[in-house]
């Protein structure tokens, strides 16, 4: 999978980001949202930057995570701007020097990134389990949504009993809707 990711053009990137944040921010359960966890893209993930610039021109609170690696866990801190400062996190992943914590509870929609997603509704991540822990906290009762290039998307991937299924997964090709 990181070697298609990788094959990918800049131009077919952009363009699929473009298509696949389009589909995401035309979701009921989106446009619903009050407060939306998104995520720092790296090389092979969709840019959600457009998701964040329309959330914040709609009123909308933009979190993004701090990931502590010795505690295992995600930080959903407020991000209110793309001039927010940003360090490095644990994996090199750009994330808020500031920014607030903000109560998981009060979280209503968060797109999860991913190496692979499957048509069942699973993930492959980057092999932290950060989100697998963080969606399984009891306090998170959110949508959770992947979101990714449709040459992302396998018939299967393998499932561990900690894997917590998505409820929505948009691509630049198609939206796939699970837990209904």
């Amino acid at each position: 999978m990181k070697a298609l990711l990788a094959a990918m053009g800049p131009e077919e990137a952009a363009g699929g980001s473009r298509a696949a944040c389009t589909a995401l921010l035309a979701l009921p359960q989106f446009t619903a949202a009050r407060a939306v966890m998104l995520y720092n893209p790296i090389v092979g993930e969709v840019d959600c930057v457009p998701v964040a610039l329309s959330a914040w021109r709609h009123g909308k609170t933009v979190l993004l995570p701090k990931v502590s690696y010795e505690q295992r866990h995600l930080l959903p801190v407020e991000c209110l701007s793309l001039d927010d400062e940003m360090v490095p996190g644990s994996f090199g992943i750009g994330e808020p020097a500031g920014g607030r914590p903000w109560p998981l509870e009060l979280i209503d929609f968060v797109v999860v990134p991913a190496l692979a997603y499957d048509r069942r509704g699973y993930r492959l991540g980057r092999g932290g389990g950060f989100y697998d822990r963080f969606l399984t906290r009891d306090e998170v009762r959110t949508v959770a949504c992947g979101l990714g290039f449709s040459r992302q998307l396998v018939d299967a991937l393998p499932v561990q009993p900690h894997d917590r299924r998505l409820d929505l997964l948009v691509t630049d090709v198609e939206i796939l809707k699970f837990n209904e």
